[in-house]
């Protein structure tokens, strides 16, 4: 072990407590990169607490549902320490620092941590398998803002996805054969695997994001990995206002496989790597209850990732590599996603994977 190395990793966060749930809505929906319209450096803040006040008691009664809060910072700490030790087994002189972009700790707090612990490098690690500029763009856009602020300046390397990384299709080819195991009196060609992503406005694909191709490699790479005779659908979920989101939706996807007799359903969160509002009550809860009503038979919900040791050696795999390389990866899948518009045929895959580490 020689110089010493923050790896920061990037993650959405949630409320830790009902009272902290208008607060995270507040910070959710004044983020500049996500709510970005004419006027909005002027109404952005007062419509975001608008709407977190207006959303409030819904959200608290889900949360409520599931526990009292999120379990996605346990969860991401979890996976923290576990990197962290695979990374220093692996002789990487390594110290994870969560960076939550929407409640604690915050990318603000990260910062500081990085600025006084004496390292020499910091490695960037979303936790977000697929780009997008509601999930990654922004984590970076927002450790830039709070680097500056707090007066970080090291040299900092960025690990912008990793849609088809085998380790983690490894990973999640294993929980879903968990979940397979849990159905009773069905195999499956009984069974219909819905893969199902956080949708985004479909105005943000018209305008370059590779979302959406990168989530359909995740899932190429998953099916062609697995080898099930299922049949397999791709949907999105967690639309929020009025605009037009990526379709169809899991709510839609469930609803018509259901009342076509196709009743027996493997739900796999394929752009989640723990489990959080959206797996436990959106999905497990809120659409279990649903599906109840058009006569399901059976559903089994994908385990998360979480701490899986497969996943945490991809994670591990991506930083070495990447302390290996130079160059700015969001450029390179920035290239890549402007050869693959309009060839819907064509993968994304990530180029810290594909022979330019």
């Amino acid at each position: 072990m020689s110089e010493k190395i923050a790896v920061v990793l990037f993650q959405l966060g949630g409320p830790d407590s009902l009272d902290a749930v208008e607060p995270f809505l507040y910070n959710l929906f004044s983020d500049p990169d996500i709510f970005d319209f004419p006027g909005s450096s002027v109404l952005g803040k007062p419509l975001a607490r608008f709407i977190s006040r207006n959303r409030k008691a819904h959200a608290q009664e889900h949360y409520a549902a599931i526990g009292g809060k999120s379990p996605i910072l346990e969860l991401t700490t979890l996976q923290s320490r576990a990197l962290e030790r695979r990374l220093r087994a692996e002789g990487v002189n390594a110290t994870t620092i969560v960076a939550m972009r929407y409640w604690h700790p915050l990318t603000s707090e990260a910062a500081s941590r990085v600025r006084d612990g004496g390292f020499g490098r910091v490695i960037l690690l979303p936790l977000y398998q697929q780009f997008s500029r509601s999930t990654t763009l922004s984590s970076i856009n927002e450790w830039k803002r709070q680097a500056a602020t707090v007066g970080l300046d090291l040299p900092t390397q960025l690990i912008c996805c990793y849609p088809n990384h085998p380790l983690m299709v490894k990973a999640i080819v294993e929980r879903i054969d968990e979940a397979f195991g849990a159905f009773t009196d069905a195999g499956p060609g009984d069974i219909d695997v819905v893969f199902s992503a956080h949708g985004v406005p479909l105005s943000y694909i018209r305008s370059g994001d590779p979302y959406q191709l990168q989530v359909e490699e995740t899932v190429r790479a998953v099916v062609s990995s697995g080898g099930w005779s299922s049949s397999v659908h791709v949907c999105y979920q967690s639309k929020v206002g009025p605009q037009k989101w990526l379709s169809p939706s899991l709510t839609d996807t469930a609803e018509r496989l259901i009342r076509s007799g196709r009743n027996n359903l493997l739900i796999v969160p394929i752009a989640f790597v723990t489990e959080h509002i959206e797996t436990l009550h959106e999905i497990n809860i809120e659409l279990r209850e649903k599906a109840e009503g058009w006569g399901l038979g059976q559903m089994r919900v994908m385990p998360a990732l979480n701490d899986h040791p497969s996943f945490i050696q991809c994670l591990s795999d991506l930083v070495t590599a990447r302390l290996r390389s130079s160059g700015d990866p969001v450029s390179k899948c920035m290239q890549l996603r402007d050869q693959a518009r309009g060839h819907r045929t064509a993968p994304v895959l990530c180029p810290w994977y594909q022979g330019t580490r």
